[in-house]
């Protein structure tokens, strides 16, 4: 055997082979060895008796920003923020100012990553009606996580809310797309329903029907093309119970908000805090997306859809007040204490937030504790207890609508490629990310 890297010794690792406690060395970035390592040294050598090994944590959704919002956030917050979190690798998102939608945009924002990030990274391509016909070349760009599609409008300037846009963008892409999936044009029609300064009312104008609408037509795009598609942050029950139909073609995620918070007491406790697209719903869509969602399998990913705003911009009375929140370092220690609190196992969280998304993106290396992988990993305590606080969150923002809970379950270590990032809420190798590499989009070595 080579000479080791790092060992992470006494751990309870968390990979296809359940639960056990062994040892993990790493060597040139990868895996090396499982097993008993005793009698073996490393330069960096980890205690890990106590803890929880989990494949390295990924949050395939978050909006970091940058460029032209950097007042909200930036790449260095915004991935310092993950990894204090636990999460190894994320997707960026495109609506960016100018949007992520040329070659030129994508490479500038992996030069500007470039010794600042501090996990792995990739960045979607926004989807537009003027670039619809490249979006097959794009989406094979170095760097590049996919296609991102939003045809209702949200933050930012991107949108495709017709048919015909929708039949161009899902006809251009070959790798799996991401669709921010609600209906346009009955969005536009109940904007009248908004209550100034009533943040209830926020789930009223972008109700379950626009979402419903708007994913039935993207699964007949797809199935139209025979192409796939990867619905983002799923809120109601009737979107679930419809894409537990649509699986031949349908991948789902859902949000660490969507699975703890339910309107309208959130809205009335956090107000426009509280606000973002699609939605927070109700008690029962909360209710199906745990039971339907998680429990029978139809989730693939669970993301955050990290996107911050000002607190004073927040602050605005509903409905001036922008939608986002952060979310990216708080993932790890909310679903945890989800599993505590006997809601999934330890291996469903794997299976949602590593597993899922290398399954689901075609991610090369990453997503499994085994041989030859990247030497991603999340150490957890799963017996901490700790308050989720305002003060102690990385982004920019500086606020989180976990603040005050109770966390059972908390992030002790990030490594990546064999580097330990963080220990004990500190970054210790700072600026070391990279650009995540996909399977349909390998490159000659």
């Amino acid at each position: 055997m080579n000479a080791l890297d790092l060992i992470v010794r006494g751990g309870t690792i968390v990979n296809h082979a359940g639960e056990g406690i062994a040892d993990i060395g790493a060597a040139g970035g990868k895996i090396a060895v499982i097993g008993d390592l005793s009698r073996f040294s490393a330069d960096i050598d980890i205690d890990a008796r106590g803890l929880h090994v989990l494949p390295g944590v990924i949050d395939t959704q978050v909006h970091f920003r940058e460029p032209g919002n950097e007042h909200k956030e930036d790449l260095e917050t915004g991935t310092r923020a993950a990894a204090l979190g636990g999460v190894t690798a994320v997707f960026e998102m495109p609506n960016t100012a100018p949007p992520t939608t040329t070659a030129e945009a994508l490479n500038d924002k992996l030069r500007r990553a470039k010794g600042r990030a501090h996990v792995d990274h990739a960045f979607y391509i926004g989807a537009t009606r003027e670039n619809a016909d490249q979006l097959g070349e794009l989406e094979r760009l170095p760097g590049c996580a996919g296609v991102k599609t939003f045809m209702g409008s949200s933050t930012g300037t991107l949108l495709v809310g017709d048919d015909d846009g929708l039949d161009r963008v899902v006809k251009n892409i070959s790798r799996r797309g991401a669709f921010h999936a609600e209906d346009e044009a009955r969005l536009n029609a109940r904007k009248t329903l908004a209550r100034e300064g009533d943040w209830t009312s926020h789930p009223e104008v972008r109700d379950d029907e626009a979402a419903l609408l708007a994913v039935q037509r993207l699964v007949r795009a797809a199935r139209k093309w025979g192409k796939r598609v990867h619905v983002l942050h799923v809120s109601s029950a009737v979107e679930m119970e419809f894409l537990a139909t649509a699986k031949d073609v349908a991948t789902v995620e859902t949000l660490p908000q969507f699975l703890t918070f339910a309107g309208p007491q959130i809205y009335e406790r956090l107000n426009g805090f509280a606000q973002m697209n699609p939605p927070i719903r109700y008690a029962q869509d909360l209710a199906t997306l745990w039971s339907v969602g998680v429990f029978q399998g139809v989730v693939d990913i669970i993301a955050t859809d990290h996107a911050p705003h000002t607190r004073e911009e927040k602050a605005q009375p509903y409905p001036k007040s922008p939608s986002g929140m952060p979310g990216v370092q708080t993932l790890v220690p909310v679903m945890l204490t989800h599993v505590n609190e006997g809601r999934l196992s330890l291996q469903r969280f794997v299976d949602l937030s590593s597993a899922g998304p290398q399954r689901v993106f075609g991610i090369e290396g990453k997503g499994r504790i085994a041989l030859g992988y990247d030497a991603d990993l999340t150490l957890v305590d799963m017996k901490a207890r700790r308050l989720i606080r305002a003060e102690d969150q990385a982004t920019r923002c500086g606020w989180t609508p976990f603040d005050g809970f109770e966390a059972k379950g908390w992030p002790i270590a990030t490594i990546i490629r064999g580097r330990l990032v963080m220990s004990e809420g500190e970054i210790v190798t700072p600026g070391a990310g990279e650009p995540i590499r996909f399977l349909e989009t390998m490159q000659p070595q």
